[in-house]
């Protein structure tokens, strides 16, 4: 996942202006909040939410086929 810097912001300035998190998401999409200078939180517009987790047929079908190539010999025991 790529992280714009434009959308850090810390969890003080998060917890005071919330708001401005808010607005954050409405322009960019996300808006990342630093607890201790490190990426923490993740506020993700909620139309966005649900597109996100969902994964794609091909990315499915491209780990099912490594997932079987990888385990070939004991999917053919298996098979017996």
């Amino acid at each position: 996942m790529t992280i714009d810097t434009n959308t850090m912001i810390s969890i003080t300035e998060a917890n005071q202006n919330f708001s401005k998190v808010a607005r954050l998401v409405d322009e960019h999409g996300t808006a990342v909040i630093l607890k201790n200078n490190v990426p923490r939180y993740l506020v993700i517009d909620f139309s966005k939410a649900e597109s996100e987790s969902e994964a794609a047929d091909e990315d499915v079908l491209n780990i099912s086929k490594k997932i079987l190539a990888k385990n070939k010999e004991a999917y053919e025991v298996l098979a017996r």
